[in-house]
C-alpha cells in the first residue's frame, strides 16, 4: 500500500456538513470523501492518469 501524508485541512463548518452528507449517501468517511474527491480533480485536469492507466504494465514498442 502506498504511504499517505497527513495534514491538517481547515475549511468552515458548512462546507463539512455537506462533505458529510455527501460522503454518507456514498458509504464514504469524510476523509475517503476528500480524498476521491481530490484525486478525479486530479485526473479530471490532467494532472494525474487515470488508475487503470497507471497499474498497466508499460509496453515496449
Amino acid at each position: 500500500m502506498k504511504e499517505k501524508k497527513s495534514f491538517v485541512l481547515r475549511i468552515d463548518q458548512a462546507a463539512y456538513n455537506l462533505l458529510e452528507k455527501w460522503a454518507a449517501d456514498e458509504f464514504r468517511s469524510v476523509n475517503g470523501q476528500i480524498e476521491y474527491l481530490l484525486q478525479r480533480a486530479l485526473i479530471e485536469s490532467g494532472r494525474k492518469k487515470p488508475k487503470e492507466q497507471e497499474d498497466a504494465p508499460a509496453r515496449k514498442k
